[in-house]
């Protein structure tokens, strides 16, 4: 039953409403259907249908079950409230205006529209937009889509590993295969080329959504200073319409017998989403077929990771259970837990006044901790990493190249995208575009460009400094907490008190620090993202794209110095610059710099690491999980009412917006995971499978918010994975070097090895064959007690008696020498040892890298075939056909024109 006509009379620059007359003289000029502008008159616009709700919830069409429903807008009522201020009158007359022309423009080109008000709000009324066949060949041949003219006739080439595979993946008669197909650009005037059954399902819903989003986009509705308005989003920024979005196919946990519901929502809940499908193979095809490529590229790109996070994991495991083994047969570690070596060995007190001397024995814990993570299989580890790290990105490659075929995107042409509202808004200076000469409207003149972009740049930096100063402050509250936990902390086990074995001021330290450091970084990265947005806002891109790109650099860099600062702080700085006792060195002039355990900050990073890998992960999904589904609890609990049937778009109104980054935090946050798994691997080679096990939970919780809280997004073509492909090998790259660095510089695996290749044995050490036996004492250098500055003097305690020097970590020579406390001939050959390593590592695994990079093709063979016949059918379906086609006629015609030359010639003779 309609409400109002199809013909609304609407006076534009004078409106009566209630019997007052409302006159705005600074009303922007509306746009008519005829994209001309009127203003002393009256028009005739075209306006949506309004109809009755028909009580069926699940319903995806108009009201005459004929029309499917492409796209739903959303708006508010303007005067459904009776009292309204004039002030807001009038805006509220400009806003009704720009949407009613708006929605005449849409019908003018050729959409076409039925409202329905809320069951549940009355003031909501939410528009059903369809675009008919016409509509979609028309625009389906200016946007370049692939649709299908002809099956797949290439055979598929069975792995040997299918039997295997086929356990693992969602079962054929659950999601039907979808049926591969030959594709070509569309053109209306070759449409009888095309494999079309129906005209129905020639259009898929996902490329139906797309299509009418990409005229949702580009319709005006306003001019302002001869600056066109126009596109769906400048209306939804400026509050004309609440939401816009396609509807889902039905519910995600009931399947739906309703006409043209495909049930892929269920299906994917069901085989995707569902927790206990966590073992299955994602159904890709069903993924891109529902939410579009760019989405299906994500997901393939993370459960690729996944998979290949196994095989890291398994080795890192191996590692790991080694060290584990290995640390009852560690000598060096023996020795520090031994009474009569390290329970005699008194250390050097590691801050000014307030530290006193403690006996090494009491970090007989944390040594056994080291030896499992400092051993020659992390070293192997290391190697791997780098070279899992190449094999990773090169098979991503290529399976990327695959779906690039499979998905129709190898020839994918990015379409002149839409200015974005912003950008356009800004629009007041005139150029003259250098290709067409045609006049164009920027936002800045390249003199206010470059001002902009140099305010932004500094923006940037000044912003990253923020992030170093926190760290710095972290270093100060480790150098000044330290002080406080070595006065109140005892330095000498007490056998009654067995906690006092772990509890040692560097573990409470390391332990404090670690998660101060984790709570400043999430609070920084709320504030940084923020921050990020604002000046990627006042850097005024052009484009979406352009927008994304700027963004991602920003949010990388402030991610990358706020999450890796603190570990490359622990893993090449502290305990590197100390001085030694009698000459410490200061931070400011007042902090005396922190020193690392006996067995060296190797432990205290791994700490690091998994106080922020494992609790970044805990955090992000408790609040992927949690936050969108509290917010739809309370918007259920808010349109709750008499009505207990919902239609099918008023369900999904009440769903969380997908948001216009779409899926970009699920990139950055796999990215820093990357970063982790790679960059300080040999330090934790547990951190692959930490990753592995967050992954298989993040695949299936993103998959859950997609098809269960999140309103459906607008399919949208990708050819990749844009930006973070450069950002990953990046990181590829610098991990080779991280890790070399720190087995080097961070570890004690080179000083160990030295040690026992040429220190055990003459003419330096006096063992007959290289042993480790003595390790820990011929690495302690001796220090006089009484060479103490006084400002620096400890007290010295009862239990010390008569004792006249102490020990320090560090290789120099001994008080009495006669290069006393200069560094020994053992600290440069540890030296020349540890960059010598670092070379040949780095050298190493780059090279293998390139060979790896080089033997692997981007491109499998069987993609490039099905490339070259996809090609060369189109070539001789869409080209020698015609051709055939007019050489049959013009042949025919030569036929006519000899036979009639053959005639008169014949009567001539007669």
């Amino acid at each position: 039953m309609a409400f109002s006509s199809d013909e609304t009379t609407l006076e534009l620059d004078e409106m009566s409403e209630d019997g007052e007359t409302i006159v705005s003289d600074e009303m922007e000029q509306t746009i008519l259907p005829t994209y001309g502008t009127m203003q002393d008159s009256v028009c005739r616009l075209n306006t949506a249908e309004m109809v009755e709700f028909n009580q069926n919830s699940e319903s995806l069409y108009f009201n005459d079950n004929q029309r499917r429903i492409d796209y739903i807008l959303v708006y508010e009522d303007e005067f459904f409230k009776e009292q309204t201020k004039n002030t807001k009158r009038n805006l509220l007359l400009k806003q009704k205006k720009k949407r009613q022309a708006y929605e005449a423009n849409l019908m003018r080109n050729g959409l076409q529209l039925e409202a329905t008000k809320s069951v549940s709000d009355d003031g909501l009324v939410f528009v059903k937009v369809h675009a008919p066949w016409e509509v979609l060949c028309t625009y389906a041949e200016v946007m370049h889509i692939k649709l299908p003219i002809q099956p797949n006739d290439l055979r598929q080439r069975k792995s040997a590993f299918n039997w295997f595979t086929k356990i693992f993946s969602v079962s054929e008669d659950v999601i039907i295969p979808e049926q591969e197909f030959f594709t070509a650009p569309f053109e209306k005037d070759r449409i009888s080329d095309f494999y079309i059954k129906d005209n129905e399902s020639f259009f898929t819903p996902a490329t139906r959504s797309r299509i009418v989003q990409f005229i949702l986009s580009r319709v005006e509705y306003a001019v302002k200073e001869n600056v066109k308005k126009f596109g769906i989003n400048k209306l939804l920024d400026s509050g004309i319409y609440k939401a816009a979005f396609p509807l889902h196919d039905g519910r995600f946990n009931v399947r739906s017998d309703e006409k043209g519901c495909l049930n892929e929502r269920y299906l994917l809940y069901r085989e995707w989403a569902h927790p206990r499908s966590f073992y299955k193979l994602q159904p890709l095809d069903l993924v891109r077929k529902y939410y579009g490529e760019k989405t299906g590229i994500y997901f393939a790109w993370l459960g690729f990771y996944t998979r290949m996070l196994f095989l890291a994991a398994i080795v890192g495991l191996c590692c790991f259970l080694y060290g584990y083994k290995s640390q009852e047969s560690c000598t060096w570690s023996k020795e520090v837990c031994d009474p009569n070596i390290g329970g005699n060995i008194i250390m050097c007190p590691q801050c000014d006044k307030e530290c006193t001397y403690w006996y090494l024995n009491i970090t007989c814990e944390s040594s056994k901790k080291l030896c499992i993570f400092d051993s020659f299989g992390t070293l192997v580890f290391a190697v791997f990493m780098g070279i899992w790290v190449t094999l990773f990105l090169e098979f991503w490659k290529r399976r990327q190249a695959e779906l690039e075929y499979e998905w129709d995107t190898v020839e994918f042409l990015e379409q002149e995208e839409q200015p974005l509202p912003e950008y356009e808004a800004k629009c007041t200076h005139v150029v003259v575009n250098p290709i067409t000469q045609q006049e164009e409207h920027v936002p800045y003149t390249a003199f206010g460009k470059c001002l902009r972009m140099a305010f932004c740049t500094s923006a940037v930096f000044f912003w990253i400094l923020l992030i170093v100063a926190s760290v710095v402050g972290i270093i100060v509250y480790r150098l000044s907490v330290f002080l406080v936990f070595s006065a109140t902390l005892p330095r000498h086990i007490n056998g009654t008190e067995a906690i006092q074995k772990y509890l040692t001021p560097q573990t409470a330290t390391t332990v404090t620090a670690s998660i101060i450091s984790f709570i400043i970084i999430m609070l920084l990265n709320m504030v940084y993202e923020k921050v990020a947005i604002m000046i990627t806002d006042f850097e005024l891109p052009r484009t979406k794209t352009d927008y994304e790109n700027s963004l991602t650099t920003k949010m990388f860099l402030f991610q990358f110095v706020n999450y890796y600062s603190s570990c490359f702080y622990i893993a090449f700085f502290k305990g590197k610059f100390v001085g030694y006792p009698g000459d410490p060195v200061y931070w400011f002039g007042r902090f005396r710099n922190e020193e690392c355990d006996p067995g060296g900050c190797l432990l205290e990073l791994t700490t690091q690491l998994t106080i922020i890998m494992g609790g970044k992960a805990i955090w992000n999904n408790i609040q992927e999980i949690l936050l969108p589904w509290i917010k739809n609890i309370i918007a259920r609990c808010r349109s709750s009412g008499i009505e207990t049937i919902k239609p099918r778009w008023e369900q999904d109104y009440r769903l969380q917006p997908i948001g216009k980054l779409g899926l970009f935090y699920e990139y950055l946050e796999m990215v820093i995971q990357f970063g982790f798994v790679t960059l300080f691997v040999a330090s934790f080679p547990l951190a692959p499978l930490l990753a592995l096990v967050n992954n298989l939970l993040e695949i299936r919780v993103d998959a859950w918010k997609l098809t269960t809280q999140f309103r459906c997004m607008v399919p949208e073509k990708a050819q990749h994975i844009g930006a973070w492909q450069p950002i990953m090998q990046g990181i590829a790259i610098l991990a080779v070097v991280t890790n070399a660095m720190i087995i080097a510089f961070t570890s004690d695996m080179i000083p160990r090895l030295v040690y026992y290749w040429s220190f055990s044995v003459p003419p330096y050490g006096s063992h007959t064959s290289s042993t480790m036996q003595g390790y820990i004492n011929n690495t302690l250098s001796v220090f006089s007690i009484s060479d103490f500055k006084n400002e620096s003097r400890p007290v010295s305690p009862a239990w010390f008696g008569t004792q006249t020097t102490c020990r320090y970590r560090d290789f120099r020579y001994p008080p009495g020498h006669e290069h006393q406390y200069e560094h020994s001939m053992f600290y440069w050959h540890v030296i020349a040892a540890k960059l010598s390593f670092l070379i040949v590592m780095e050298h190493v695994v780059y090279f293998v890298k390139f060979i790896i990079s080089y033997i692997i093709p981007d491109v499998s063979e069987e993609t490039k075939a099905k490339i070259k016949r996809e090609k060369y059918l189109i070539q001789k379906l869409l080209h020698e056909k015609h051709l055939k086609l007019a050489k049959k006629q013009m042949g025919n015609l030569a036929d006519k024109i000899l036979k009639g030359a053959h005639n008169l010639t014949v009567d001539k003779i007669d």
